[in-house]
């Protein structure tokens, strides 16, 4: 796609090309009533001078503007959807997808750390949310830490994440795995549904119980956490690491 800039307001000029340069979208630049390269799909200009600029495809700079942007750019009348898309687990992986392209990657710190999925939204306020349905504990602690910014009814999108992951040169390279899963979930179909029926996770079983146990042991060394701490692990109310700790002090 090209876009052009055409516009005298510096400042219309300036935050329309940072934010075409953070897309990665290639852009044109020109003053109304100058002449435009054969391959520019649609034009951005000031709001004074948008009768003034004559093309077929106009955006106003505004401050969504790039919204309005992308749906003009996949055709009229087809409305662009943009997704911020989770991959659930220690270090969960995101990604931003705009009508099957991909704007942005994340790779978080731990399942709490949502700062950056709020700071998208805040970006992209009309995108939804996609999750992975797996990792279950992982996506419930990241589940709680969301419904405490947006809110437990918040509407998002569970995703089937069953081959999302793939094998990275052979190799298990975690970080492009959990990225590129990320992205794959964000090109899925899902079922629609709310942090707080998500989180309706039921009583862990006695199997889940035990893998968190043994997790605890092979993390901390020599630390086997008591049922009762895996329990509050498998609802996502604690962190594996939140509870050896707490058994390391009983």
């Amino acid at each position: 796609m090209r876009v052009a800039i055409v516009t005298r307001n510096a400042r219309a000029y300036y935050r329309a090309a940072k934010v075409l340069k953070e897309y990665g979208i290639p852009f044109h630049s020109a003053c109304p009533g100058e002449e435009l390269p054969l391959d520019v799909e649609a034009v951005l200009t000031s709001r004074e001078e948008y009768r003034e600029v004559e093309f077929p495809v106009k955006v106003v700079i505004g401050e969504n503007f790039v919204d309005e942007l992308l749906r003009k750019l996949n055709g009229t009348g087809r409305a662009g959807r943009i997704y911020i898309a989770i991959d659930p687990g220690e270090r969960p992986g995101v990604s931003v997808i705009a009508d099957n392209r991909v704007l942005e990657v994340y790779h978080l710190s731990s399942p709490r750390d949502v700062e950056t999925i709020v700071g998208l939204l805040n970006k992209y306020p009309d995108a939804r949310i996609k999750i992975g349905h797996g990792a279950k504990r992982q996506r419930a602690l990241m589940l709680r830490a969301l419904g405490e910014v947006l809110g437990y009814d918040y509407p998002l999108i569970v995703v089937n994440e069953r081959r999302t992951t793939p094998k990275v040169g052979g190799l298990d390279v975690s970080q492009v795995q959990d990225i590129v899963a990320a992205i794959n979930i964000g090109l899925r179909e899902g079922r629609e549904t709310s942090i707080a029926a998500l989180l309706n996770v039921g009583e862990p079983t006695k199997r889940e119980i035990e893998y968190i146990k043994r997790r605890s042991r092979e993390l901390s060394g020599n630390i086997t956490i008591s049922s009762r701490l895996a329990r509050e692990v498998a609802l996502g109310n604690l962190t594996l690491e939140e509870a050896i700790e707490r058994q390391g002090r009983s």
